[in-house]
């Protein structure tokens, strides 16, 4: 495949980490409305969940993921990712999740405009911070979860934009631009922290496939922990481009994880200048290949290389109760 044809499609997923894993899932199945597509382990430390909430089918760019850790709270700072975008319907959706979430006792703050779309920050249990993001492009991918306890027009969309808090914005540009093959489209004035953000943008659409960069050189770096976010992770559509980008990573010189096999995706890590930890993911094969669509995260999956050590993971692991 020709290398300089290469753009990724926009936000796979993105992985935080929680230190109350039935809390997390009482908290994003129930208020916010997302389906537990995928209830598995972290195929690294087997003792810890790895949680993934998605729209109705699991579609690649809807997946927000959790690591079921003890940690500490994240100490918010620099060189780490320090937003994550939810995207929903306009301005009536907004007003609707206002009310939902304040009658939760969430404490959402004012809609208000950024980068031309109206958003709606908030923080998760934990502290997570979430910006639900008006998104005026067709979802054809989306799929809504008509068991879900939230209106179909008022569901979360998917991810995007993430946001990220870098002390050295020229490298993230040049890994970005160069490597990434991302286009720098604008840039804008972050009020609540006085900063200027840059917009990338992806192959992708609208708020699906942009990385927004704040440029805070003068704070300390974050200390990673529950609230807080571990990577992101950018769409390859194929196989083919996923062999490809390897290829491209190499010949750059960037240290890599080499490819990995997740079993319901294939990746690639890396971390960018300010090491923030970067995936590349694969759209196929997807979360219905062990479990069907109309049962997905219903029991714990576990990928092939896993099923032999069952009864020994399970034991490990606290029942997951939507009402801790």
């Amino acid at each position: 495949m020709d290398p300089h044809k290469l753009r990724l499609a926009g936000i796979h997923h993105l992985t935080a980490i929680t230190a109350r894993a039935s809390e997390n899932y009482r908290f994003y199945t129930g208020p916010l409305g997302m389906r537990l597509v995928k209830k598995t382990v972290n195929q690294d430390d087997v003792s810890a969940y790895h949680l993934f909430y998605a729209d109705g089918r699991g579609t690649p760019g809807t997946d927000l993921t959790f690591f079921d850790w003890p940690a500490r709270p994240e100490r918010r700072g620099s060189c780490s990712i320090s937003r994550t975008g939810l995207r929903v319907g306009g301005r009536e959706s907004l007003e609707w999740w206002r009310s939902r979430l304040a009658a939760e006792q969430v404490r959402p703050g004012e809609i208000v405009e950024r980068d031309g779309r109206e958003c709606l920050d908030f923080e998760d249990p934990e502290g997570q911070r979430l910006s639900l993001v008006t998104d005026e492009t067709d979802p054809a991918e989306w799929e809504p979860w008509e068991a879900g306890p939230v209106p179909a027009e008022h569901q979360i969309r998917g991810l995007g934009p993430v946001m990220l808090s870098v002390r050295d914005a020229g490298g993230t540009d040049e890994v970005l631009r160069e490597v990434l093959a991302m286009t720098r489209e604008r840039e804008y004035w972050f009020e609540p922290w006085k900063v200027p953000v840059a917009v990338y943008r992806m192959g992708g659409d609208g708020p699906a496939a942009e990385v927004h960069v704040a440029a805070e050189p003068d704070l300390a770096p974050a200390h990673p922990g529950a609230g807080g976010v571990h990577h992101v992770a950018f769409r390859v559509p194929t196989m083919e481009e996923y062999e490809a980008w390897e290829k491209r990573l190499r010949a750059f010189m960037i240290p890599t994880s080499g490819p990995v096999d997740r079993f319901y995706f294939k990746s690639l890590y890396f971390r960018e200048p300010n090491g923030i930890l970067f995936e590349l993911a694969t759209d196929e094969p997807g979360f219905a290949v062990d479990e069907s669509p109309e049962t997905l995260g219903e029991r714990l999956a576990l990928p092939p290389f896993l099923e032999g050590r069952r009864k020994e993971i399970e034991a490990g692991l606290k029942p997951l109760a939507a009402n801790p």
